[in-house]
């Protein structure tokens, strides 16, 4: 009976997801295409992006890890995870706007890699770029397994191994545009489930477990900062951002997660199929939505942990089990029950993200690239197809070998910085800086490996005379070795490119081929138009890099001057994270169903008169042939491969 709850929650998903894809395509007017299929037709709206955006960065790790630094650090724990992993996001949205700007038919971010610097650089950075997602999978399968077994008993290798293979079936079938339609689904569980235990914690006066109000809870975190204070804290005091650790922690946070973003496939994904004016709307909207994602379930049920006295040993934290044990004390095997569901739903919704990710590098950076440059879109949709089951099999064994190695979910978050972040600068110069070279975007992104790897292992071996796996997870050799894998890249790629630079004409990546037509791709009139995106660009770096510095330099110096949190400072501090997490779960509920309502009723309006749409190219092509005469259609359609 413990492998129903994994079993029947994949098969549910799978199912619905695939009658939605259908009831799109059939009665939605979707076109069957290779296009279709791995750019989900270039038309997403804000709404659903942000939505996407919500789903696809919020991990196993989002819900655990952040909740497990509140435990250890107090109130600063889950405001560095959810700022340090925040402002990427926000960044990112120059480069999405850049993407349609510059690369209106790009597939990949190494197309344009390729297009650019050609083929050493496209297949250093293939490598790079399956790192991360394989990375990412292996990190949403370990958290996911872990609270799974903790809270059903299903056997934690088992766990691992259904888990991708529970979504690998609707990706499969609907492509990306499926994941984006169970994107939405997964980020409305999550937020219930999210509010649900915020309010049990903070707004339940008849509360079983000696809680139930912001007054209760911060006289119990007092009176346990006194019993148990937390070293390297202000008074050793869990009510205060003055933590050392802390500090590190949201350091380490910060550059480690540029690459998670930037390096993954996932997110240009995101970006190339929502529509122009959706791109920085959505991805600045999605940044801010996630921030509730960690700091409002952080705040609850890290905190709750800490003011219930639960006998959580680090250990056990670090493995992810500190809201398993609330969740449990709240609502008894229910609260369980919710606890795994919003699980599910995180690591599900991420996972096809990343199967969706790879099965598109695969088919269009290598099949397409080296083996059939000539293939077709039905081709590519059953390369892309196969890829996705394959890839979820390998990644269920992946995390298994992990488990047997013994590898922590903290251990492999903090790791991850390393191991792919000195792709970022090369990355993000690629679509944003015309001088930077092809020399110089290798041997940034591999001399910054190689150096962050030494650096790692040096400031191991200096701290504490030895080169262990638990050495290795401390927090000042994570450090170094993230800090040094993005600054050398950096620098390395500049120099070099100064030194030898590429004067790059942006006008070649609009040449990028498509392999059938998508008349989405090119930019429209009105806020869809050049020079609507041009504006757009310059508000985005305004707003992005504005927020970026409230979020992770004025919002904690002007906590700082409040020491330790009196108890109107901490009712403060509650209050925004509840009402944060509220206006979240409206924006990111509503929002897609508002945006999408006209579609909504257009489909049910073919379903009730049993009469399938048009398909969008249809409809384009009929135009066109009413207004242009027969010899000037030639050259109407893009470009294909």
């Amino acid at each position: 009976m413990e492998h129903v709850i994994v079993v029947a929650f994949g098969a549910l998903f799978t199912l619905l997801t695939s009658v939605l894809v259908f009831l799109d395509y059939r009665f939605g007017g979707a076109s069957h295409t290779s296009e279709q299929f791995s750019t989900a037709g270039r038309s997403i709206k804000a709404g659903l992006t942000a939505c996407d955006i919500v789903s696809k960065w919020t991990w196993a790790a989002t819900l655990l890890q952040s909740s497990n630094v509140a435990y250890k650090f107090g109130v600063s724990g889950p405001f560095w995870y959810a700022s340090g992993a925040t402002i990427q996001v926000l960044l990112f949205a120059v480069l999405a706007v850049e993407i349609k700007r510059k690369a209106p038919t790009t597939h990949t971010c190494l197309e344009i890699i390729k297009v650019r610097w050609g083929t050493a650089a496209h297949l250093t950075f293939l490598v790079f770029c399956l790192l991360t997602n394989i990375i990412v999978t292996s990190m949403l399968i370990l958290g996911g397994a872990s609270v799974v077994t903790a809270l059903t008993g299903v056997n934690i290798y088992a766990g691992a191994f259904l888990i991708p293979v529970g979504v690998m079936l609707y990706t499969a079938h609907g492509g990306l545009k499926a994941t984006f339609i169970a994107a939405w689904g997964h980020v409305a569980v999550i937020y219930i489930a999210l509010c649900t235990f915020a309010f049990l914690i903070y707004a339940s006066p008849n509360s079983k477990v000696g809680l139930g109000s912001i007054s209760q809870v911060y006289d119990n975190l007092a009176a346990m900062s006194i019993m148990r204070p937390v070293q390297h804290n202000k008074e050793g005091s869990l009510l205060t951002m003055w933590s050392m650790e802390g500090l590190v922690f949201g350091i380490i946070n910060v550059i480690g997660n540029f690459g998670t973003v930037f390096v993954d496939q996932a997110y240009w994904q995101g970006a190339i199929a929502a529509k122009p004016s959706a791109t920085y709307r959505g991805y600045l909207l999605g940044g801010l939505c996630w921030f509730a994602v960690p700091f409002t379930m952080a705040t609850s049920m890290g905190l709750g942990a800490r003011a219930m006295n639960l006998p959580i040993s680090i250990e056990e934290s670090n493995a992810g089990l500190v809201p398993p044990a609330v969740a449990t004390m709240l609502l008894g095997p229910g609260g369980g029950f919710l606890l795994v569901f919003q699980l599910w739903m995180a690591v599900t919704a991420s996972g096809s993200a990343e199967q969706i990710a790879v099965s598109s590098l695969i088919a269009y950076d290598v099949y397409r690239s080296y083996i059939n440059k000539k293939a077709s879109g039905k081709q590519i949709i059953f390369v892309s197809r196969c890829i996705v089951l394959v890839y979820g099999v390998l990644s269920g064994v992946l995390a298994i070998v992990l488990l047997k190695i013994g590898l922590s979910l903290g251990w492999v978050y903090l790791f991850m910085g390393i191991v792919v972040g000195s792709a970022v600068p090369p990355i993000a110069f690629s679509i944003t800086w015309s001088k930077i070279s092809a020399a110089g975007a290798i041997s940034g992104a591999i001399s910054g490996l190689v150096g962050a790897v030494i650096t790692w292992c040096a400031t191991a071996k200096g701290l504490t005379g030895a080169v262990t796996i638990d050495t290795l997870g401390g927090d000042f050799p994570m450090l170094a070795g993230n800090v040094v894998a993005i600054g050398l890249s950096a620098i390395v790629c500049i120099v070099v490119s100064f030194i030898k630079p590429q004067d790059y004409d942006w006008a070649l990546m609009k040449e990028i081929p498509m392999v059938e037509d998508d008349p989405n791709a090119f930019s429209a009139d009105g806020e869809d138009s050049p020079a609507s995106l041009t504006r757009a660009l310059r508000w985005t770096y305004i707003t992005g890099g504005t927020l970026t510095l409230v979020l992770v330099i004025a919002w904690p110096l002007l906590a700082l001057p409040a020491g330790v949190f009196s108890k109107s400072y901490f009712t403060m501090w509650i209050i925004i994270a509840i009402i944060w997490g509220l206006l979240a779960s409206a924006c990111c509920i509503l929002y897609p169903i508002i945006e999408a309502g006209p579609h909504i009723l257009n489909i049910l309006s073919h379903l009730v008169r049993c009469q399938t749409a048009e398909s969008r190219d249809e409809a384009v092509l009929d135009t066109v042939k009413a207004v242009m005469p027969p010899e000037d259609m030639v050259g109407a359609h893009p470009v294909r491969a």
